[in-house]
């Protein structure tokens, strides 16, 4: 048990610098992007938010394959079973069941679900905040303070 978890910590923390390295390079793209000045801001922020969105899904792609690289490493399943797919279904915690992992390794699937979710709160959060960025930069926010209330 305690090698299924030393497996799983070092896969995650792999992809977590993964995951790091893209959120330097998306936050670059979306600061790029954002900031310059446009006559359209609305499809402007369209463009990067869809740059940024779609960065982030090579990221995970990415640390899906590492997931699936190490699942054939380890042969965490019956030969002939897809790891890429098994790697995707884990990692989404989509969980269809129809490939169980080896008895010996049968933490390695909840350890990449725990990964998966953790990586996509991370997405969800660098995709708030490039539209907020962005929004304030092109003057499509409101400004804080600004917004009356009902009381």
């Amino acid at each position: 048990m305690l090698l299924q978890f030393l497996v799983g910590t070092l896969v995650s923390v792999i992809n977590i610098g993964i995951h790091a390295l893209v959120t330097v390079v998306a936050v670059w793209i979306a600061r790029s992007a954002g900031l310059q000045k446009t006559a359209r801001p609305r499809l402007h922020l369209m463009g990067v938010m869809v740059a940024t969105a779609a960065v982030l899904k090579v990221a995970h792609t990415l640390e899906i394959l590492v997931w699936a690289s190490t699942y054939a490493i380890i042969d965490a399943a019956e030969p002939g079973s897809d790891l890429l797919y098994f790697a995707f279904v884990n990692y989404t915690t989509l969980g269809y069941g129809d490939i169980v992992p080896v008895r010996q390794w049968r933490l390695i699937g909840p350890l990449t679900a725990m990964n998966g979710v953790l990586l996509f709160g991370w997405s969800a959060a660098i995709l708030f905040e490039v539209l907020r960025k962005t929004l304030e930069h092109l003057g499509l926010a409101e400004p804080p303070g600004t917004r009356s209330s009902s009381t």
